[in-house]
């Protein structure tokens, strides 16, 4: 449990920040690029195969997931590798598929 967050006094910018992080793991093409940028750099066209997406698509995704410093890249010459060490966002994916699991089997 975070200590360090006061529950009574969320100042606006805090929320508007969550929120616009929550927006942002909502779009299910984002969370399974995340999830596999958790697990290991990868190129464009290897997250595009890897999650059956146009490369295009993912580098748009990617862009807004860099804007908002989710994601790092790097570059190794013509190639640019993309990657996360955002233990936050891990927690938080993993967080939602674990609820997402308990639904499911609830549902059976």
């Amino acid at each position: 449990m975070n200590t360090h967050i006061d529950y009574k006094t969320l100042n606006t910018e805090q929320v508007a920040l969550a929120a616009d992080t929550l927006k942002l793991l909502s779009d299910p093409t984002r969370l399974k690029i995340l999830w596999a940028l958790l697990h290991g750099e990868h190129s464009v066209s290897e997250l595009a195969e890897h999650i059956t997406a146009q490369p295009a698509a993912v580098s748009q995704h990617l862009a807004k997931l860099r804007i908002a410093g989710l994601v790092k890249v790097r570059r190794d010459g013509n190639r640019m590798f993309y990657l996360t060490d955002n233990e936050h966002v891990r927690k938080m994916i993993e967080e939602a598929l674990s609820q997402a699991d308990h639904i499911i089997q609830r549902n059976k």
